[in-house]
C-alpha cells in the first residue's frame, strides 16, 4: 500500500479498440484504489461502457472516438486506417485539449494512457502503456515504429505488460534491439485469476474487436459451432445496457459478461477459441488454458502473435476464411502458453506519481 499518495487523483484512459485495452486496465484501476489513489476513467464507446459497468462508483469522462474501423477485406486493413487518419488526428488534438482542461478542473496529479496518443500532460507525471514498441504495418513497420517510439519518448515512463527477457509473450513487438526509452516491464496484465472449478463447457468462444470483423467472425462461428460435439459457451463481445442470454441446443450465447462471470466461465471451460489479441493471450497465460486463434484479417499485430505462438509450438491458428470446427483437434498437439508470474509490486511502480 502506498501511504504517500495523499489521495492523488490519477486519470486512466484506455484506447477503445475492442475490449482489450479496457479490460487490462481493470487491475491497474484496482491497484490505484488499493494504494490510496483516486482514479478517474476516461475513454469512449464500448471500452467506456464496460468500465462503467465494472466501476459504477468511479467518476468517468468521455473522450472523442478515434473512429477505428476494420475493412471487410483484410487486405485493405492498412488503407482503411489511412483513410480514417484525418479523423483520428482530429480526435487526438481534441483529447489533448480536454486533458489540459481536466488536469486543472479535477486537480489531476498523474496520467496513465493505454495507447491514447493525446492523453498526456507536461505538468504531471504521465505514463504510457503499450505492448507495441514496434508497430507492425507490413512494409511500413519501420516508420510506424519510429513514430510510435517518438510519441512514447515524451512520457515519464512506458509500462510494457510483458516479461523483459525470454521467454516472453510479445517477441519483437514489445522488445527493442536498441532502447532509448524509459521502459518498465510489468509482467502480463490480467483481470482474471485461475480457479479450480468443475468443467462446465467443452468450448468457450469469446469475441472482441471493432466492426465489421467482429460481426463477420461471429457469423462464421455461429455456423461452425453447430457441428461441435460438446457444450459451448459463446460470448459475442457486444457491451449493451442489459445482459442477454440465449440457449440453442448445446450452445449458450451471451452478448457480454462482467469480470466475475467471465473469470468463472474461463475457468469452467476446457478450451478457448478467440482472436489472437494480446489481452486475450495474457488472460490465457494466467489461466493456463489451451486455445485456438483466428487472427483478425489484415491486422499485422494479431497475425504476428498467432504465427509466433504457433512456431513456438504453443497455440495453433488458422486464417478466418479457412476455419472449420474440425481444426480444434489440433490443440492437443500444442503445449499451451507458458505459465507466467503476475505478482507485482504496485506500490513501487506507482511511485512515479510521488512528488519529485
Amino acid at each position: 500500500m502506498n501511504l504517500n499518495s495523499n489521495n492523488k487523483t490519477i486519470l486512466i484512459a484506455p484506447l477503445n479498440w475492442g475490449l482489450g485495452h479496457a479490460t487490462r486496465c481493470i487491475p491497474i484501476i484496482k491497484a490505484l484504489q488499493e494504494n490510496n489513489f483516486i482514479p478517474i476513467i476516461a475513454s469512449d464507446g464500448i471500452a467506456l461502457a464496460l468500465l462503467r459497468k465494472e466501476f459504477p462508483y468511479i467518476q468517468t469522462l468521455e473522450l472523442p472516438s478515434y473512429q477505428i474501423e476494420y475493412a471487410k477485406n483484410g487486405k485493405n486493413f492498412k488503407w482503411k486506417l489511412l483513410k480514417n487518419l484525418p479523423k483520428m488526428m482530429e480526435a487526438i488534438w481534441e483529447e489533448k485539449r480536454l486533458v489540459k482542461k481536466w488536469v486543472k478542473k479535477y486537480a489531476i496529479e498523474g496520467i496513465i494512457s493505454d495507447n491514447r496518443l493525446g492523453v498526456f500532460s507536461p505538468k504531471v507525471p504521465s505514463v504510457f502503456i503499450t505492448h507495441q514498441l514496434n508497430v507492425m504495418t507490413g512494409n511500413t513497420t519501420w516508420i510506424t515504429s519510429i513514430l510510435h517510439q517518438k510519441i512514447i519518448k515524451k512520457y515519464t515512463e512506458c509500462w510494457v505488460p510483458d516479461i523483459e527477457n525470454a521467454p516472453n509473450l510479445t517477441g519483437k513487438l514489445g522488445h527493442l534491439k536498441t532502447n532509448t526509452l524509459d521502459l518498465k516491464y510489468i509482467g502480463p496484465l490480467s483481470r482474471l485469476h485461475k480457479k479450480e472449478v468443475p468443467q462446465k463447457y467443452d468450448l468457450m468462444v469469446i469475441l472482441s474487436g471493432p466492426e465489421p470483423q467482429r460481426g463477420i467472425l461471429e457469423e462464421i462461428l455461429k455456423r461452425e459451432v453447430l457441428r461441435f460435439d460438446g457444450k459451448v459457451v459463446f460470448i459475442k463481445g457486444i457491451v449493451e445496457k442489459e445482459q442477454k442470454k440465449e440457449e440453442i441446443e448445446n450452445i449458450t450465447y451471451y452478448n457480454f459478461m462482467n469480470t466475475r462471470q467471465i473469470e468463472q466461465t474461463f475457468n469452467e471451460s476446457e478450451i478457448v477459441l478467440s482472436r489472437s489479441g494480446y489481452t486475450t493471450i495474457m488472460d490465457l497465460a494466467v489461466l493456463q488454458k489451451k486455445a485456438f486463434f483466428i487472427p483478425t484479417p489484415g491486422q499485422y499485430e494479431q497475425e504476428y502473435l498467432a504465427k509466433k505462438l504457433k512456431n513456438n509450438n504453443l497455440v495453433p491458428y488458422v486464417e478466418q476464411d479457412n476455419f472449420r470446427i474440425e481444426a480444434l483437434a489440433e490443440i492437443k498437439n500444442y503445449q499451451g502458453l507458458p505459465i507466467v508470474n503476475t505478482a507485482f509490486d504496485w506500490a513501487d511502480l506507482l511511485k512515479v506519481f510521488d512528488d519529485k
